[in-house]
């Protein structure tokens, strides 16, 4: 039975979840509307009321399940990325230095077969 009770309220919160989406796609297609329709407004007034609309969305959406689950995730994320342990100014240029070198080698390499190849086909064609 708690089981039963348990997904009574999953349902709601599901169904109320689906008025969300479609609320915030109606606020998309609004915005557009708005934005092509007011086109001779100045673009600063244009670009204001877009960021206003963006964060009425961005409210609207972590109050869905899946917007909860993004927001979890992102805090997450930025909590794994504290984590990273940065390489020195020295390492950043020492590791540049053996990529541009390695570059460097590789093309020279490439350029030497091309030439190979060139001579190969010039001296066939003759």
């Amino acid at each position: 039975m708690s089981r039963k009770n348990g997904s009574q309220k999953q349902e709601p919160q599901h169904k109320m979840d689906s008025l969300k989406w479609i609320a915030i796609f109606l606020l998309i297609v609004a915005g557009i509307y708005a934005n092509g329709h007011y086109s001779e407004v100045a673009w600063a007034l244009r670009a204001t009321g877009g960021i206003v609309l963006a964060a009425i969305l961005v409210v609207i959406v972590l109050q869905t399940a899946k917007g909860q689950v993004a927001w979890a995730f992102i805090k997450g994320a930025r909590g794994e990325l504290r984590k990273v342990v940065w390489p020195t100014r020295q390492e950043t240029i020492q590791t540049t230095m053996i990529v541009v070198v390695m570059v460097i080698i590789t093309a020279l390499i490439l350029w030497g077969i091309d030439a190979l190849f060139f001579w190969a086909v010039k001296s066939l064609s003759l």
